[in-house]
């Protein structure tokens, strides 16, 4: 008989997250899984589930919960010599890795996938010994982001990260940056540094529109030192999905960055706060097997 794990952050979804709980595992075991449900309690417990699961050669994980969860839990499959299909219920504010994949936002509907699904392999990032699955960001922005509160996001959902953003942009702070990148360099100030694995961030599809989760790519984007008379044109360009045309942005696609600076910068990496710079990213091609529609 194949097993599966069921992670389930109680929390999520306004806390509806375990109101799904008896009919997926009703559906799994439908289709002849043993199934065993693991909630969290505390921070880290999904990938500490993930990676048991992964020891006891589980076939299926189901992940369930928002952004937060979905990437403690793919941090425990990374290194794990077997690695079981993930499947995904999307019940965070945002859920930009379901958005990549067209996974229903609708928990309903993407429990359905459970019964008729195809596997797509996908790519994961790197960063130094970490791993990520949508973006690190660099920035006075970026630091902004991470400190939006739970009930704002609950309230606004991805419009709480704009509004966020724009109270930051306004005071227009900048940083040193030097970036390596497959074999270039670029040295200068620069209000923010994204380096994008999926076309979704931060619930916005477009500011990525060419990342796709299975091209091996990181897609980045560095705007400049500008002036607050710029600043409307670029939250446009973010907005549209323009944002590599718009002629104070320098983008690039790499295989391999290496980012630092004299000033101490932290990184947001899927939403959360990250590592301080200097930090080092690189995507590992097609790593992981999930459910998409």
């Amino acid at each position: 008989m194949e097993k599966a794990m069921m992670i389930v952050n109680p929390s999520s979804g306004k806390e509806e997250a375990v109101d799904y709980v008896e009919e997926i595992e009703m559906i799994l075991s439908q289709q002849g899984y043993e199934v065993k449900i693991s909630q969290t309690e505390k921070e880290l417990d999904a990938t500490k589930f993930c990676q048991n699961a992964c020891k006891d050669e589980y076939d299926l994980i189901i992940s369930i919960g928002g952004d937060g969860t979905l990437h403690e839990t793919i941090n425990g499959l990374i290194d794990e010599h077997h690695r079981p299909k993930l499947g995904i219920i999307p019940m965070g504010t945002v859920n930009d890795f379901a958005r990549a994949l067209n996974i229903p936002l609708d928990p309903k509907k993407a429990i359905e996938l459970i019964r008729h699904h195809k596997i797509r392999k996908v790519d994961i990032g790197k960063i130094n010994e970490d791993y990520f699955v949508n973006i690190v960001a660099a920035g006075a922005i970026a630091e902004a982001v991470y400190e939006v509160s739970p009930e704002e996001k609950t309230k606004m959902g991805p419009f709480a990260y704009v509004l966020e953003g724009m109270k930051t942009l306004a005071s227009n702070p900048t940083y040193p940056l030097t970036i390596d990148y497959d074999g270039k360099k670029w040295e200068g100030n620069s209000l923010l540094f994204l380096a994008a694995l999926t076309n979704s961030i931060g619930g916005f599809e477009k500011i990525a529109p060419d990342a796709e989760v299975d091209d091996g790519m990181l897609h980045c984007y560095i705007i400049d030192d500008i002036n607050v008379l710029k600043l409307p044109a670029v939250m446009s360009s973010i907005l549209t999905g323009k944002l590599k045309e718009n002629k104070d942005v320098t983008y690039f696609q790499a295989k391999a960055v290496k980012l630092s600076s004299p000033d101490e910068l932290v990184t947001n990496v899927d939403g959360e706060e990250g590592q301080k710079l200097p930090i080092e990213l690189k995507v590992i091609p097609n790593h992981i097997e999930v459910m998409v529609p």
